[in-house]
């Protein structure tokens, strides 16, 4: 098992949680927080080795758009590359949602 874990800049506060996916074979599940630090912080816990140029890449990625203040936790079984920025694109749609108790 691997972990690792990666910081970028942030410009907005998250004030909303988020969970999507599953751990199981092949998959991946998304916990997505508020961050008091201002700045998005990601933690990877996954259990295939060697593959952290890969995760690096797609966070990157992801982050060129992303500018929300979060803790994500990402708990990896196998999930490819596609399916990591799915996730994650999901959780950060989620967060961004207002709750029943927002003003539209």
């Amino acid at each position: 098992m691997e972990n690792m874990r990666y910081e970028y800049p942030a410009t907005r506060p998250v004030t909303r949680r988020a969970h999507v996916g599953v751990v199981g074979s092949g998959d991946l599940e998304v916990l997505l927080s508020p961050s008091d630090s201002g700045q998005a912080e990601v933690v990877i816990n996954t259990s295939v080795d060697g593959y952290g140029h890969v995760w690096k890449s797609v966070l990157d990625r992801f982050f060129q758009r992303y500018d929300g203040a979060a803790k994500i936790e990402l708990n990896d079984f196998g999930a490819t590359p596609g399916v990591v920025m799915l996730r994650l694109s999901e959780a950060a749609e989620l967060s961004d949602e207002p709750s029943d108790g927002d003003a539209a």
